[in-house]
């Protein structure tokens, strides 16, 4: 499996997958995964082969040290410069879970944004999620203002 930045023609094995992984009020819409992939496609990456994608990280670089709810739908937030590196979706294929290629993203993730002298990562996440994270490195900063879809969410930072 190789990781690799997505581009638009890649929106409908993207889509495919959010629609998979996340509940409907928390998935991104097709527009949404559109929008990212015009204003932020260096900051979105896939796992797959050459015949199928199954997993992707997303998420913009900003200023702000946790994720608001704002910046899930518009991508126009954006900012090349800025010091955080925001996950707004970390998935996989149910079929193809549980053998490490989440994990590949965000060791991928973690790397690009070293490269790119990020202050760090920033994310959110349900409650059953945060030792997953807490495996790398990423500190639980306790519960998010974020009530995107409608769910209660954790801030997750990990400085480089």
């Amino acid at each position: 499996m190789n990781i690799r930045n997505a581009t638009l023609n890649d929106l409908a094995s993207i889509y495919e997958i959010e629609t998979a992984c996340f509940p409907a009020n928390q998935a991104a819409s097709l527009k949404t995964l559109s929008d990212r992939l015009h204003i932020f496609p260096h900051h979105f990456w896939l796992i797959g082969d050459n015949a199928k994608v199954i997993g992707f990280i997303n998420g913009m670089v900003t200023d702000n040290d946790t994720v608001q709810d704002q910046m899930f739908k518009n991508a126009n937030l954006h900012t090349e410069n800025g010091i955080w590196q925001s996950v707004f979706g970390l998935a996989v294929l149910p079929a193809y879970q549980n053998n490490g290629y989440a994990g590949k993203l965000i060791n991928h993730l973690i790397n690009v944004s070293n490269q790119d002298s990020r202050k760090g990562i920033v994310l959110t996440c349900e409650k059953h999620l945060i030792s997953y994270y807490q495996k790398f490195g990423f500190v639980n900063i306790g519960l998010s203002a974020s009530v995107h879809g409608g769910d209660v969410f954790f801030d997750m930072k990990k400085v480089l």
